[in-house]
């Protein structure tokens, strides 16, 4: 059973091994440079859960964390994010759970960025009702290089 709870402080420990995967933060590309480096994950997060604009929330597997969730304030709409740990890719945890995330707050238009070769996180965000809606060029700290983002929307 997937559920979506507060973040609680045991969880980190998982979110920093899970961001520990070289391929995982190949697909996010935006992840840390250095992703060893636990005072720059224990700065972002505390970052996270400190702040009253962003909603953030682990993904549960029944009773095991295996991802989390987020949205934050981006200009003119909110914008999500989400990781789950590479072992839970394509078994649909992560549409359940991006799609329980989306019902706790009603406000649109939901904003995500993908890089363009992510074709998992972008067919779950298509599956939700998310269409693209441009791209831009960014800087990757991961990849070490530009890489194409695609913009989608929910409205």
């Amino acid at each position: 059973m997937i559920t979506l709870r507060k973040v609680e402080t045991e969880d980190l420990e998982q979110f920093f091994v899970f961001q520990q995967d070289a391929d995982a933060a190949h697909m996010a590309a935006f992840a840390s440079t250095n992703p060893k480096d636990r005072s720059v994950f224990d700065h972002h997060w505390g970052e996270l859960l400190n702040s009253d604009d962003i909603i953030v929330r682990t993904i549960d597997r029944d009773g095991q964390p295996v991802g989390s969730v987020a949205a934050f304030e981006d200009e003119s709409s909110r914008e999500i994010t989400f990781w789950i740990e590479k072992r839970f890719w394509g078994q649909g945890i992560t549409t359940e759970a991006v799609k329980k995330f989306l019902t706790e707050f009603p406000e649109r238009p939901v904003t995500a960025r993908v890089v363009v070769d992510n074709l998992g996180t972008l067919k779950i965000l298509e599956s939700l009702g998310f269409s693209e809606v441009g791209e831009e060029s960014n800087f990757s700290n991961v990849r070490a290089k530009v890489v194409q983002e695609k913009i989608l929307q929910l409205d």
